[in-house]
C-alpha cells in the first residue's frame, strides 16, 4: 500500500504561536507545504504572518518552530518575555556601573599599564589587549536562558534549607524518581507531536539526553556536601548485586528535586558544548516546556512531595568529621 502523507499539525489560516529567535509572538499560518514536495514522509513548512509586523517579516518556517495558541503557550510567551527585558534592564545597570567605576580608575590603570607594557618583549600581546580578547570571547559565547517558574524556584529554596540548613536529607529510593518523572513527561507531550516528525525525534533525544546527564553529574555538581555520605550508600547499593538497588542507575533513585537542580545547572553544561545557536535554541524551548509541565500543580504535589529525613547524629558526626 502507498504510504499515506503526514498530517499537518497547523492549517491555512490558523493562529499560532512563532519563535522569532528566543521569543514567541502571535503569528498566522498563510501557507503551508511540504519541505520535500517529491518525498510524502517529508516535513511541512510554513508561512507565517506575525501580528502587528509589516508583510515584509513574513516567513517560511519549520513546524517545530510553532506552538499552538492556547493558554499555557500564551504564559510562556509573555514568561520569555519578561526574562528578556529583565536581562535587558540587568546588562544596562551593570553598564552603568562598570562606565563609572572605569572613569574613576582610568589614570591609574593608564599608569599602572604604561609600566607593564613597556617592557613587554617585543612579539607578545600586551596585557591589556589580552584582557580584552578574553572578556570579548567569554561574551561572544552564546547566553542561554532557561526560564524557571517561580512555584519551581521556591521549591529549590525549601529544598536548600532543609539539607544546608536543617540537616536533612530526601528519602531514596524516590516513589518518583528521575526516569519515571521524565518518562511521563514524555508520554504527555508525545501525543502534541506528529509521530516520526522530527518535533518527536528531538523529544525523544532530549529525554534520554537528560537521563543520561544527570546519570553523569548527580555526583560531580548537583549534591550538596551534607548528601555525599548518602550518595556513596547509595553507589555501593547499585554496584552490590545482592541489593534491592542492584543494577539501577541514579536517575531510578533520585527524584524531583535533583532533577530540578539539573535545569538550574543545564545554562553552563550547555555552554561547555560545542552545540550550534539552532540547536541550543531548540533545547532551550524543550527544558522551558518541560519546566511549565513541572509546574503544574498536578505534578508538584506528584513529584516534590518528598519526606526529608534526619541521618541521625552518627552521619552528622561522619559530615563534620569529613570538613
Amino acid at each position: 500500500m502507498p504510504t499515506a502523507a503526514p498530517e499537518p499539525m497547523f492549517r491555512k489560516d490558523e493562529k499560532a504561536l512563532c519563535f522569532h529567535h528566543e521569543l514567541l509572538y502571535e503569528a498566522k499560518v498563510l501557507e503551508l507545504r511540504q519541505v520535500d514536495e517529491k518525498d510524502k514522509k517529508s516535513a511541512y513548512e510554513y508561512k507565517v504572518h506575525y501580528k502587528g509586523w509589516k508583510n515584509t517579516w513574513d516567513d517560511w518556517v519549520p513546524e517545530d518552530r510553532l506552538r499552538k495558541l492556547t493558554q499555557e503557550n500564551k504564559e510562556l510567551a509573555n514568561n520569555l518575555r519578561n526574562e528578556m527585558l529583565q536581562q535587558q534592564r540587568n546588562a544596562k545597570a551593570q553598564a552603568a556601573a562598570s562606565k563609572t567605576k572605569s572613569k574613576g580608575s582610568a589614570r591609574g590603570s593608564e599608569e599602572r599599564q604604561t609600566s607593564v607594557t613597556a617592557n613587554a618583549p617585543r612579539g607578545q600581546k600586551r596585557g591589556r589587549d589580552y584582557d580584552i580578547e578574553k572578556e570579548e570571547s567569554f561574551q561572544s559565547k552564546r547566553a542561554v536562558r532557561i526560564y524557571t517558574p517561580d512555584r519551581l524556584k521556591s521549591l529549590l529554596v525549601d529544598d536548600w534549607e532543609n539539607i544546608t540548613k536543617h540537616l536533612q536529607l530526601v528519602h531514596l529510593p524516590s516513589e518518583k524518581p528521575v526516569g519515571v518523572i521524565l518518562d511521563e513527561y514524555y508520554e504527555s507531550e508525545k501525543t502534541k507531536r506528529r509521530p516520526g516528525g522530527p518535533e518527536s525525534d528531538i523529544l525523544e533525544e532530549v529525554i534520554q539526553g537528560l537521563k543520561e546527564y544527570f546519570n553523569k553529574s548527580l555526583g560531580r555538581i548537583l549534591l550538596y556536601r551534607f548528601e555525599r555520605e548518602q550518595f556513596y550508600d547509595i553507589h555501593e547499593q547499585i554496584e552490590n548485586p545482592t541489593s534491592d538497588l542492584a543494577g539501577k542507575s541514579l536517575s531510578d533513585v533520585y527524584g524531583g528535586e535533583h532533577l530540578l537542580r539539573l535545569f538550574v545547572s543545564m545554562p553552563e553544561l550547555i555552554a561547555q558544548t560545542n552545540m550550534d545557536a539552532q540547536s541550543i535554541n531548540r533545547l532551550r524551548e524543550e527544558l522551558t516546556s518541560m519546566l511549565s509541565w513541572l509546574a503544574k500543580d498536578a505534578n508538584v504535589n506528584s513529584y516534590f512531595k518528598q519526606v526529608y529525613e534526619s541521618p541521625g547524629q552518627p552521619y552528622i558526626d561522619k559530615i563534620r568529621g569529613n570538613a
